[in-house]
């Protein structure tokens, strides 16, 4: 029911409105419902789940059920709770004054109670906003009872002077003063064994019990809770009967293709307007970025109990487009393109977000970096370039001889991280071999990113190991593999 809270300011008011009381997942369900006929997304923003987590998520609100999203770390579990936010009504009346937002038609609360037994219809009443019934609670090992249940307040007690034994020296906890609301717990196996049996009458029965307060206080609460399955091993788990009483639990996952991928980096970054205005970003460069998180998940060095979070890509991005920002800066020029050599700047944003096996560990957090790098760089060269297989015949002729043979017979080629556009694209155009291989074989590319694609053809030879790259002050070399070594002789 749309309402306007100016004009309904008392019970008596909402009476004669015709306004019917609503349990809170009934409240979702039939929001859903309406989204759904109109065929409209009930999850905006987010991306990938559209055939597997979604339709799941919808079927568990249309069961009306309490709901654990169990996953790796960075898979949207948060977001899409708070997403629910959206098929709650927009306003919805309480009691006014009432702690637990008590429905004045449905009162649970002694205050309530008393309010309405005083005053009748004319007891005044409140229209809190849909944004006010989300909660959200992250899941440490500190979390005390009290905290979520409530507990005796002396303080009232003496204020009030009330004996202990009189309810009204409870002070609530989180969960009843999220009544009618969304309720989230976060890293649900992180609460202790003890906290998480509290829970069970709360989602079963609506009873809650304060130091031997027994109140029959029928909570009207849509418990989401998350959990990693990293967690169920290393840290703690879900008591079994609490996992009895969640009604649909809904597995997570990380996007399936770098297009689903590209969509939630471009979304989630938080870009300056003026590094947009100036660093052009190729789409094969995006695709680099979004591979170097698939390799990342798939590689021996990282260990994919972990997850690589989404944020990883993010914050690459971010990194990725102030790199080529600082050196435009730093040459005076208004604008500029991504090369291939500036995604070294993003080794930040990786190291930070991978957890290492040991072998990973061995080699050193920048080192796998790099490696990573490299293998999305090698994943990309094969879907642009043909193939090198590791075994070749020496007498037959491969694609990439002439270029090869170029650096064999040269003394090498410098790209310097501060070179300016000009200067670099000069150094590229330079190597006769490389413009005959683009020529070649992407003839038809875009030529605005060409200058990326002859970078990720020499960093593509140099991770098949048909050339060598090597790191000095101001840039990189990239040699024939043997050639320095036969020259000297």
């Amino acid at each position: 029911m749309k309402v306007n809270d100016q004009e309904m300011l008392t019970i008596g008011d909402l009476k004669k409105s015709g306004y019917k009381t609503k349990k809170i997942k009934d409240e979702l369900r039939d929001n859903l419902l309406m989204k759904i006929k109109s065929k409209e997304n009930a999850f905006p923003g987010v991306y990938g789940y559209e055939n597997s987590v979604i339709p799941e998520l919808e079927s568990a609100i249309l069961s009306r059920h309490n709901i654990n999203l169990l996953g790796l770390r960075g898979q949207a579990k948060t977001r899409l709770a708070r997403l629910m936010i959206n098929l709650l009504d927009e306003y919805i009346p309480i009691v006014s004054g009432s702690e637990i937002n008590d429905d004045p038609m449905s009162p649970i609360s002694r205050y309530a109670f008393e309010k309405i037994k005083e005053l009748g219809d004319d007891t005044p009443i409140s229209w809190i906003h849909r944004s006010e019934r989300f909660f959200e609670k992250l899941a440490t090992p500190d979390v005390t009872v009290a905290d979520l249940i409530g507990d005796v307040d002396p303080i009232k007690a003496a204020n009030l002077k009330l004996s202990y034994a009189d309810e009204r020296v409870i002070h609530y906890g989180m969960i009843p003063r999220a009544n009618r609301s969304i309720f989230v717990i976060n890293e649900l196996p992180d609460l202790q064994a003890r906290i998480q049996v509290s829970l069970f009458n709360i989602l079963q029965e609506g009873d809650i019990q304060i130091r031997g307060f027994k109140l029959r206080l029928p909570l009207d609460l849509q418990f989401v809770f998350t959990a990693n399955p990293e967690d169920y091993t290393n840290r703690g788990s879900i008591v079994t009967p609490l996992k009895d009483r969640i009604g649909s639990q809904i597995l997570t996952h990380y996007p399936e293709d770098i297009a689903t991928a590209r969509k939630i980096t471009e979304q989630e970054s938080r870009l300056d307007s003026r590094q947009l205005d100036m660093v052009y970003v190729p789409d094969m460069a995006k695709d680099l970025l979004e591979q170097i998180s698939i390799e990342a998940r798939k590689s021996d060095y990282v260990d994919p109990k972990s997850g690589i979070s989404a944020r990883m890509s993010i914050t690459a991005f971010e990194n990725l487009l102030s790199t080529a920002e600082r050196r435009t800066l730093k040459n005076g020029d208004t604008a500029t393109q991504v090369r291939l050599m500036d995604f070294m700047g993003v080794i930040p944003s990786i190291t930070g977000k991978i957890e290492l096996v040991y072998e990973g560990e061995q080699e050193g957090a920048g080192s796998v970096a790099e490696i990573l790098i490299e293998d999305a760089v090698k994943t990309l060269f094969a879907q642009y370039f043909p193939k090198i297989e590791k075994l070749e015949h020496k007498d037959v002729e491969g694609p990439y001889d002439n270029l090869m043979s170029w650096f064999f017979d040269g003394e090498g080629f410098e790209l310097l991280d501060d070179a300016v556009d000009s200067e670099y694209k000069a150094k590229l155009d330079s190597i006769p071999a490389l413009n005959q291989l683009i020529e070649e074989y992407q003839s038809d590319f875009n030529k605005k990113d060409i200058y990326f694609l002859k970078e990720l053809l020499l960093w593509g030879l140099v991770g098949y190991k048909k050339l060598s790259k090597q790191r000095f002050v101001k840039g990189y070399q990239i040699k024939d593999v043997y050639g320095s070594f036969i020259r000297g002789l």
